[in-house]
């Protein structure tokens, strides 16, 4: 195994690592082979307490921090598992548990926590304004003991494989707010309730085996206690689920990162050519050692972002250099072991065209690496803002 920057909470990682490897990497060829869901993987990472990691022990979960789900995650993809199935439900979750009532909790927390329920999406970006959030069109009109939401929303992530969406939407018209970030709430929808009654979605055939969604609201009704917290402060709200996501993403990033270099010492090590193990070759190991040494940079500022948020304080700077520095490091290991491999690189039995398809992802979404630039350059650094 190959050293991580640092080895903290060993019993979840190496139960985490263990659950993983009963499936094996033949599961995870198989379901993307297939385009299929990881049914019963999640199902096993559910049974065994993992999901409901962030969730109180007061409502069924096991009371964990960030950094405790973020080892969850990157466990996950270090044993060659792809998170992307799950880790809305980690992220999510933030959401609910800090700016929830005490009645939405009391329903929702002990169902999710047993697996009854998955809240596995999040409904923010849109065709028209992707990550320049505020400007979001959808709206959410209150009438009545209901909110009657109309708009379109775009790569929306497991609804099929879900029965709760956080919603993101406008509840006041922007030309009628002193803030952009005013007048936007959160709405906790049920699934099963809204899909065929005022919501409609369009699955996204996309590079990877990872469902996702256009999404169509005409109309749709939802409860007026479907929202949480109060009216109009729904983007400060979602900011803990966004950083969250961030850090998470950086984490599964880190063990794509640790799992392309171990693949490729460990191939460089055994493959002889002209009598001699092809990692002895400079060119094959310094592209190694580099991405190695990156990616443990990029573990160390997972931590960092993830101790932040778990004591409630500003984190959005760090969560958001860890993705970027995460997503780099892990897709330049992700391209010295493909080129290790050479063509058997590219074959399926050796799933690195599989996790390489996969971590390059992370490069665009859930933020890109251009977007996260600038947000150092204007909120870390004091430049003047860039677009």
């Amino acid at each position: 195994m190959i050293p991580a920057a640092r080895n903290d909470f060993p019993e979840i990682r190496d139960a985490v690592r263990a659950l993983v490897r009963e499936f094996g990497d033949s599961y995870f060829r198989e379901v993307d082979d297939q385009r299929a869901y990881p049914e019963a993987f999640v199902d096993a990472l559910t049974k065994a307490g993992w999901m409901a990691a962030l969730i109180p022990e007061s409502y069924g979960g096991a009371g964990l921090g960030l950094t405790e789900a973020s080892i969850i995650m990157e466990e996950i993809n270090r044993a060659g598992g792809n998170s992307g199935a799950c880790h809305g439900q980690m992220y999510n979750m933030n959401t609910l548990l800090r700016h929830g009532s005490e009645a939405q909790k009391q329903r929702f927390l002990p169902e999710i926590a047993s697996g009854a329920l998955r809240l596995q999406s999040m409904a923010v970006t849109e065709p028209t304004t992707g990550t320049n959030t505020t400007e979001l069109k959808s709206r959410a009109e209150r009438r009545g003991d209901k909110y009657v939401v109309n708009g379109q929303k775009v790569w929306i992530s497991r609804i099929q494989h879900s029965d709760l969406m956080i919603l993101l939407a406008r509840t006041t018209p922007l030309d009628e707010v002193k803030k952009k970030a005013d007048g936007l709430s959160i709405f906790l929808v049920d699934l099963q309730a809204a899909i065929g009654n005022g919501m409609e979605i369009r699955p996204i055939r996309n590079m990877v085996n990872h469902e996702t969604n256009e999404v169509f609201f005409d109309d749709l009704e939802l409860p007026a206690d479907s929202l949480i917290g109060e009216e109009g402060k729904g983007f400060r709200y979602i900011l803990d689920g966004l950083n969250a996501e961030r850090a998470l993403i950086a984490a599964e990033c880190i063990g794509d990162g640790y799992w392309f270099v171990e693949r490729a010492v460990q191939y460089g090590s055994e493959r002889i050519v002209f009598d001699r193990p092809i990692a002895k070759n400079q060119g094959v190991q310094f592209p190694i050692a580099q991405a190695y040494m990156e990616v443990r940079a990029a573990d160390l500022m997972r931590y960092e972002a993830c101790r932040l948020f778990d004591a409630h304080q500003p984190c959005g700077a760090e969560a958001n250099m860890a993705k970027h520095l995460a997503a780099e490091s892990s897709w330049k290991a992700a391209n010295a072991c493909l080129q290790t491999h050479g063509g058997f690189g590219f074959a399926a039995d050796y799933d690195v065209e599989r996790k390489f398809r996969e971590t390059r992802l992370y490069q665009v979404a859930p933020i890109s690496s251009n977007l996260i630039l600038s947000f150092v350059g204007e909120h870390v650094l004091g430049m003047p803002r860039s677009f």
